[in-house]
């Protein structure tokens, strides 16, 4: 991958956005580098969480590069939907991922923030995206997630006047989950990302995929489709050693990470 790095912590997927020179934005091979970095995650035993952050300080992702990837979508080669696997839509990515935002996370980057679980960003971090100034729209899954995410006329304000906001801000918006000093931000995430890999992941994944799934169903079918996830996980290995652990006071060895962090096949 040329764009797109993907290194190994342990259990945990480092995936960067590589190109610091240009401000980590996106040419049409990263989309698709990014897609399959996410699909690895998705498929590999060993890894268990993944971390997704851009090179350099001064950028997590500006978007898709303004000289290639947009005017492909501009002349019509392809629709936007091309880029779905690194948009995270329709995904079986059911494993946690969290966003570590280094500085710039504007238009794409933004909406590839969105699709991630946890998030953390530097206290030097900025947000925005531009998309109207230019005359299009963020539609890498934005126009769906933003206001399922934070409230309508917050989002509909960061959509239309496509005005920059500070870390803070976007804390307080919603979209974060923290805010630290930026000589601490890979530290912080790393440390979330460490701690998960010793929960269950037969539950994590539980959890993740009921509420992807669920979230626009009826109530009623809502809480039957949630009954069938609740047990699966009840009923699962994982389940049976965690409440064994539990009565014999020990910390649990759940079958889910038995493989997890250890060296690919």
């Amino acid at each position: 991958m040329s764009g797109i790095t993907l290194d190994r912590d342990g259990p945990v997927a480092l995936i960067r956005f590589d190109r610091p020179e240009k401000l980590n934005s996106l040419t049409l091979a990263m989309y698709e580098e990014l897609g399959a970095a996410f699909d690895e995650v998705r498929d590999d035993e060993s890894i268990g969480v993944a971390v997704l952050t851009g090179a350099g300080h001064r950028a997590f992702c500006v978007g898709a590069d303004l000289t290639e990837s947009i005017p492909a979508l501009a002349e019509g080669r392809f629709d936007i939907s091309w880029w779905d696997g690194a948009h995270q839509k329709h995904t079986t990515l059911f494993k946690p991922v969290i966003a570590a935002v280094n500085g710039l996370c504007l238009g794409g980057g933004f909406e590839i923030m969105l699709s991630t679980d946890l998030r953390i960003a530097a206290d030097t971090a900025e947000f925005g995206l531009p998309e109207s100034g230019v005359g299009v729209v963020p539609a890498g899954g934005t126009l769906t997630r933003l206001t399922r995410q934070i409230p309508y006329v917050w989002a509909m304000e960061l959509m239309l006047l496509g005005d920059r906001i500070t870390a803070a801000t976007a804390l307080r918006y919603g979209l974060l989950n923290a805010v630290v000093p930026a000589d601490r931000l890979l530290e912080a995430a790393m440390d979330r990302a460490h701690r998960l890999t010793a929960r269950s992941g037969t539950a994590l994944e539980t959890i993740k995929e009921s509420v992807l799934r669920l979230g626009d169903l009826p109530q009623d079918q809502a809480f039957h489709s949630e009954a069938l996830y609740g047990q699966r996980a009840f009923t699962s290995p994982d389940a049976h050693e965690g409440l064994a652990a539990f009565a014999e006071r020990r910390a649990p060895d759940f079958p889910s990470r038995r493989n997890v962090g250890k060296p690919p096949v």
